[in-house]
């Protein structure tokens, strides 16, 4: 899994054809790392059809800033260059996966 390292990788994604799915977290944040073995199973899953990226909110203050990210970890589902829905907080690989099916052009595998 892909991580952002400032906003100019953040805008080459964006001008990618499929949508984004970005995970914004800290080293030191328990839930975010519980979180990130899901994440990144779930970019595995969807590789072909959705990009999944990692934000680390220490390393890029300004991307956190842009997005109003106040708590971790913040999840945000962008498609055709816009946030289409926001999340925050512990979630499910279930609700995840959901979720990109939602905002994916593949349907439900």
């Amino acid at each position: 899994m892909r991580e952002i390292q400032n906003v100019n990788d953040f805008n080459e994604i964006v001008k990618g054809n499929k949508p984004v799915l970005l995970d914004f977290y800290a080293d030191w944040c328990g839930p975010c790392q519980t979180l990130l073995p899901i994440v990144e199973k779930l970019a595995n899953k969807h590789e072909s059809d959705f990009t999944i990226v990692k934000v680390n909110v220490d390393k890029n203050p300004e991307l956190s800033q842009k997005f109003q990210v106040r708590s971790i970890p913040a999840l945000f589902f962008i498609k055709d260059g816009e946030v289409k829905e926001s999340l925050n907080g512990l979630r499910t690989e279930k609700e995840l996966d959901d979720k990109i099916h939602q905002y994916s052009s593949v349907k439900a595998h």
